[in-house]
């Protein structure tokens, strides 16, 4: 080994050879530097994007079943409508068949809203996994030796 002291210049080469690595500038040591958080940033942009469009997905359907659930209410009010009429004209047959069709449009539009709220209620419009990275990030980039 030389005997070359800490503050006196040292060729490339001794450089290199002692320590890999070391020959490299602050300059390009920030550039690597920066080039990672770049590619960090766009994983976590790209991870967001897939998170938002799964729970758009997800009230896409349960907004669906809100749909199902008001076209069946509207059902029930025309039924509703058309058996009182008929029951009022005419007490016997034609009311009660309304009747009937109208208790069966009921339970359609109970059970599309109930299924619709219990599915908009597993909906989460922030994207957890995301926000749970984001802070590692943060965590790390405060602490990155730890």
């Amino acid at each position: 080994m030389s005997s070359i002291s800490p503050h006196s210049p040292r060729s490339p080469e001794q450089r290199g050879a002692n320590r890999p690595g070391e020959d490299r500038s602050v300059g390009e040591l920030l550039s690597a530097v920066t080039a990672d958080v770049q590619q960090l940033f766009r994983q976590e942009v790209e991870l967001a994007k897939a998170e938002i469009r799964e729970e758009a997905t997800k009230a896409g359907k349960a907004a669906g079943m809100y749909g199902g659930a008001g076209f069946a209410g509207y059902m029930v009010a025309l039924f509703l409508s058309l058996a009182a009429m008929f029951g009022l004209a005419n007490v016997m047959d034609t009311g009660w068949a309304a009747l009937i069709v109208t208790a069966v449009w009921a339970g359609i539009m109970a059970v599309l809203f109930v299924m619709g709220r219990s599915r908009m209620r597993t909906v989460s419009p922030k994207p957890e996994q995301t926000v749970e990275t984001l802070k590692e990030d943060a965590q790390w980039a405060r602490h990155p030796t730890k």
